[in-house]
Protein backbone atom coordinates (compact mmCIF):
# COMPACT_ATOMS: atom_id res chain seq x y z
CA UNK A 1 0.00 0.00 0.00
CA UNK A 2 1.29 3.46 -0.89
CA UNK A 3 1.29 5.71 2.16
CA UNK A 4 2.25 9.19 3.32
CA UNK A 5 3.03 10.71 6.72
CA UNK A 6 1.62 14.08 7.78
CA UNK A 7 3.31 15.30 10.97
CA UNK A 8 5.08 18.52 11.98
CA UNK A 9 7.20 16.77 14.64
CA UNK A 10 10.46 15.46 13.19
CA UNK A 11 11.05 12.81 15.86
CA UNK A 12 7.52 11.47 15.57
CA UNK A 13 7.84 11.40 11.78
CA UNK A 14 11.13 9.51 12.04
CA UNK A 15 9.54 6.84 14.26
CA UNK A 16 6.56 6.31 11.92
CA UNK A 17 8.89 6.26 8.92
CA UNK A 18 11.03 3.54 10.52
CA UNK A 19 7.90 1.51 11.26
CA UNK A 20 6.74 1.87 7.65
CA UNK A 21 10.11 0.87 6.22
CA UNK A 22 10.26 -2.39 8.15
CA UNK A 23 6.68 -3.37 7.37
CA UNK A 24 6.06 -5.52 4.29
CA UNK A 25 3.71 -4.09 1.61
CA UNK A 26 3.96 -0.49 2.87
CA UNK A 27 5.62 1.96 0.48
CA UNK A 28 6.35 5.46 1.76
CA UNK A 29 5.45 7.88 -1.04
CA UNK A 30 6.03 11.11 0.90
CA UNK A 31 6.42 12.98 4.19
CA UNK A 32 4.78 16.32 4.92
CA UNK A 33 5.28 18.65 7.87
CA UNK A 34 1.91 20.35 7.37
CA UNK A 35 -1.60 19.36 6.32
CA UNK A 36 -1.59 22.14 3.72
CA UNK A 37 1.42 20.74 1.86
CA UNK A 38 -0.17 17.27 1.96
CA UNK A 39 -3.41 18.61 0.47
CA UNK A 40 -1.44 20.29 -2.33
CA UNK A 41 0.32 17.00 -3.04
CA UNK A 42 -2.88 14.94 -3.05
CA UNK A 43 -4.53 17.37 -5.47
CA UNK A 44 -1.80 16.92 -8.11
CA UNK A 45 -2.56 15.01 -11.28
CA UNK A 46 -0.51 11.97 -12.21
CA UNK A 47 0.70 10.95 -8.76
CA UNK A 48 0.56 7.33 -7.63
CA UNK A 49 -2.69 6.67 -5.74
CA UNK A 50 -2.29 6.93 -1.98
CA UNK A 51 -3.88 4.07 -0.07
CA UNK A 52 -3.08 5.06 3.51
CA UNK A 53 -2.27 8.23 5.46
CA UNK A 54 -0.55 8.38 8.84
CA UNK A 55 -1.87 11.62 10.32
CA UNK A 56 -0.85 13.55 13.41
CA UNK A 57 -3.77 15.44 14.96
CA UNK A 58 -1.97 18.26 16.74
CA UNK A 59 -0.40 20.49 14.10
CA UNK A 60 -0.22 24.28 13.72
CA UNK A 61 -1.94 26.16 10.87
CA UNK A 62 -4.24 23.23 10.07
CA UNK A 63 -4.95 20.43 12.52
CA UNK A 64 -5.47 16.80 11.59
CA UNK A 65 -9.21 17.18 12.18
CA UNK A 66 -9.30 20.18 9.84
CA UNK A 67 -7.44 18.08 7.27
CA UNK A 68 -10.06 15.34 7.53
CA UNK A 69 -12.80 17.93 7.06
CA UNK A 70 -11.13 19.51 4.03
CA UNK A 71 -11.22 16.60 1.58
CA UNK A 72 -14.34 15.03 0.09
CA UNK A 73 -12.60 11.76 -0.67
CA UNK A 74 -9.91 10.29 1.54
CA UNK A 75 -7.90 7.08 1.44
CA UNK A 76 -7.67 5.18 4.69
CA UNK A 77 -6.30 7.24 7.57
CA UNK A 78 -4.54 6.09 10.73
CA UNK A 79 -4.55 8.96 13.20
CA UNK A 80 -2.13 9.33 16.07
CA UNK A 81 -1.96 11.82 18.92
CA UNK A 82 -0.60 12.34 22.44
CA UNK A 83 -4.17 12.79 23.72
CA UNK A 84 -7.29 10.62 23.68
CA UNK A 85 -9.72 13.53 23.43
CA UNK A 86 -9.56 13.75 19.64
CA UNK A 87 -10.53 10.11 19.09
CA UNK A 88 -14.31 10.61 18.92
CA UNK A 89 -13.99 13.47 16.43
CA UNK A 90 -11.59 11.40 14.31
CA UNK A 91 -13.87 8.37 14.11
CA UNK A 92 -16.65 10.61 12.75
CA UNK A 93 -14.54 10.70 9.57
CA UNK A 94 -14.31 6.90 9.41
CA UNK A 95 -10.60 6.73 10.20
CA UNK A 96 -9.15 3.23 10.24
CA UNK A 97 -7.54 3.49 13.67
CA UNK A 98 -6.46 5.93 16.40
CA UNK A 99 -3.05 5.49 18.06
CA UNK A 100 -1.68 7.17 21.16
CA UNK A 101 1.88 8.51 21.32
CA UNK A 102 4.41 7.24 21.90
CA UNK A 103 3.34 4.80 19.19
CA UNK A 104 4.58 1.25 19.76
CA UNK A 105 5.40 -0.98 16.79
CA UNK A 106 3.06 -3.73 17.97
CA UNK A 107 0.13 -1.32 18.04
CA UNK A 108 1.24 0.15 14.72
CA UNK A 109 1.19 -3.31 13.10
CA UNK A 110 -2.30 -3.99 14.44
CA UNK A 111 -3.56 -0.77 12.84
CA UNK A 112 -1.83 -1.58 9.55
CA UNK A 113 -3.38 -5.05 9.56
CA UNK A 114 -6.82 -3.48 9.87
CA UNK A 115 -5.99 -1.11 6.99
CA UNK A 116 -4.73 -4.01 4.87
CA UNK A 117 -7.96 -5.96 5.41
CA UNK A 118 -10.04 -2.95 4.36
CA UNK A 119 -7.79 -2.40 1.35
CA UNK A 120 -8.08 -6.01 0.18
CA UNK A 121 -11.84 -5.95 0.62
CA UNK A 122 -12.08 -2.80 -1.48
CA UNK A 123 -9.80 -4.28 -4.15
CA UNK A 124 -11.97 -7.39 -4.31
CA UNK A 125 -15.12 -5.32 -4.82
CA UNK A 126 -13.37 -3.22 -7.49
CA UNK A 127 -12.32 -6.32 -9.42
CA UNK A 128 -15.83 -7.73 -9.29
CA UNK A 129 -17.35 -4.52 -10.66
CA UNK A 130 -14.69 -3.77 -13.30
CA UNK A 131 -13.61 -7.14 -14.65
CA UNK A 132 -14.85 -10.46 -15.90
CA UNK A 133 -13.04 -13.76 -16.48
CA UNK A 134 -13.54 -15.24 -19.94
CA UNK A 135 -12.78 -18.84 -20.88
CA UNK A 136 -10.26 -19.06 -23.69
CA UNK A 137 -9.49 -22.67 -24.63
CA UNK A 138 -8.27 -24.21 -21.36
CA UNK A 139 -7.47 -20.86 -19.71
CA UNK A 140 -9.40 -18.13 -17.94
CA UNK A 141 -8.50 -14.64 -19.14
CA UNK A 142 -9.23 -11.53 -17.11
CA UNK A 143 -10.93 -8.89 -19.28
CA UNK A 144 -11.87 -5.39 -18.18
CA UNK A 145 -15.46 -4.48 -18.92
CA UNK A 146 -14.33 -1.19 -20.46
CA UNK A 147 -12.20 -3.09 -23.00
CA UNK A 148 -15.23 -4.92 -24.43
CA UNK A 149 -16.43 -2.86 -27.40
CA UNK A 150 -19.36 -4.97 -28.51
CA UNK A 151 -20.77 -8.49 -28.23
CA UNK A 152 -22.12 -10.33 -31.23
CA UNK A 153 -24.29 -13.45 -31.44
CA UNK A 154 -22.92 -16.36 -33.46
CA UNK A 155 -25.39 -19.27 -33.58
CA UNK A 156 -25.04 -20.94 -30.14
CA UNK A 157 -22.09 -18.76 -29.19
CA UNK A 158 -21.32 -15.11 -28.53
CA UNK A 159 -18.19 -13.22 -29.55
CA UNK A 160 -16.72 -10.62 -27.18
CA UNK A 161 -14.85 -8.05 -29.23
CA UNK A 162 -12.16 -6.12 -27.34
CA UNK A 163 -9.51 -3.64 -28.48
CA UNK A 164 -7.04 -6.44 -29.13
CA UNK A 165 -8.79 -9.80 -29.06
CA UNK A 166 -11.96 -11.72 -29.79
CA UNK A 167 -13.30 -14.33 -27.37
CA UNK A 168 -15.86 -16.86 -28.58
CA UNK A 169 -17.77 -18.46 -25.73
CA UNK A 170 -20.71 -20.84 -25.46
CA UNK A 171 -23.38 -18.44 -24.19
CA UNK A 172 -26.75 -17.11 -25.24
CA UNK A 173 -27.29 -13.37 -25.72
CA UNK A 174 -29.79 -13.39 -22.86
CA UNK A 175 -27.28 -15.01 -20.51
CA UNK A 176 -24.42 -12.70 -21.45
CA UNK A 177 -26.71 -9.67 -21.08
CA UNK A 178 -27.32 -10.64 -17.48
CA UNK A 179 -23.56 -10.84 -16.86
CA UNK A 180 -22.77 -7.37 -18.18
CA UNK A 181 -23.20 -4.19 -16.08
CA UNK A 182 -26.53 -2.66 -17.23
CA UNK A 183 -25.23 0.89 -16.78
CA UNK A 184 -22.44 0.26 -19.32
CA UNK A 185 -23.94 -2.10 -21.89
CA UNK A 186 -27.13 -2.00 -23.87
CA UNK A 187 -28.65 -4.44 -26.33
CA UNK A 188 -29.31 -2.66 -29.62
CA UNK A 189 -30.24 -5.65 -31.78
CA UNK A 190 -31.16 -9.28 -31.28
CA UNK A 191 -27.57 -10.07 -32.30
CA UNK A 192 -25.63 -7.19 -30.74
CA UNK A 193 -24.82 -5.69 -27.34
CA UNK A 194 -22.68 -2.53 -27.31
CA UNK A 195 -20.55 -0.66 -24.81
CA UNK A 196 -22.34 2.67 -24.34
CA UNK A 197 -19.06 4.47 -23.67
CA UNK A 198 -17.58 3.34 -26.99
CA UNK A 199 -20.39 4.58 -29.25
CA UNK A 200 -19.03 7.35 -31.45
CA UNK A 201 -22.09 8.09 -33.59
CA UNK A 202 -25.74 7.06 -33.72
CA UNK A 203 -26.90 7.46 -37.29
CA UNK A 204 -30.36 6.52 -38.58
CA UNK A 205 -30.75 2.90 -37.52
CA UNK A 206 -27.15 2.08 -36.63
CA UNK A 207 -24.43 2.87 -34.13
CA UNK A 208 -20.80 3.35 -35.04
CA UNK A 209 -17.99 2.22 -32.75
CA UNK A 210 -14.49 3.44 -33.55
CA UNK A 211 -11.41 1.52 -32.49
CA UNK A 212 -7.75 1.49 -33.40
CA UNK A 213 -7.53 0.23 -36.94
CA UNK A 214 -11.13 0.75 -37.99
CA UNK A 215 -14.77 1.13 -37.06
CA UNK A 216 -17.79 -1.11 -36.67
CA UNK A 217 -21.29 -0.27 -37.89
CA UNK A 218 -23.90 -2.08 -35.83
CA UNK A 219 -27.62 -2.13 -36.73
CA UNK A 220 -30.26 -0.96 -34.25
CA UNK A 221 -33.32 -3.19 -34.07
CA UNK A 222 -36.70 -1.43 -33.95
CA UNK A 223 -37.65 -2.99 -30.64
CA UNK A 224 -34.38 -1.88 -29.02
CA UNK A 225 -34.15 1.74 -30.20
CA UNK A 226 -36.30 3.31 -27.47
CA UNK A 227 -34.23 1.62 -24.76
CA UNK A 228 -31.02 2.89 -26.37
CA UNK A 229 -32.37 6.45 -26.51
CA UNK A 230 -33.30 6.24 -22.83
CA UNK A 231 -29.84 5.04 -21.86
CA UNK A 232 -27.78 7.72 -23.60
CA UNK A 233 -27.31 11.29 -22.40
CA UNK A 234 -29.42 12.92 -25.10
CA UNK A 235 -29.65 16.62 -25.90
CA UNK A 236 -32.08 17.71 -28.62
CA UNK A 237 -33.47 20.98 -29.83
Amino acid sequence: MNCIIIDDDKLSTKIIQEFVEKTDDLNLAGKFDSAVSAINYLSKQGIEPIDLIFLDIEMPEMSGIDFLKSLDELPQVIVYSSQEKYAIDSYEYNVTDYLLKPVQYGRFIKAVKRARERFEEKESVTRETNEIFVKNNSSLVRVKYDDILWIEALENYVVLNTFKDKFTIHFTMKAISEKMPPDRYVRVHRSFIVNLNKIKVIEDNSVIINYEGGSKIIPIGKSYKDKLMDDINLITR
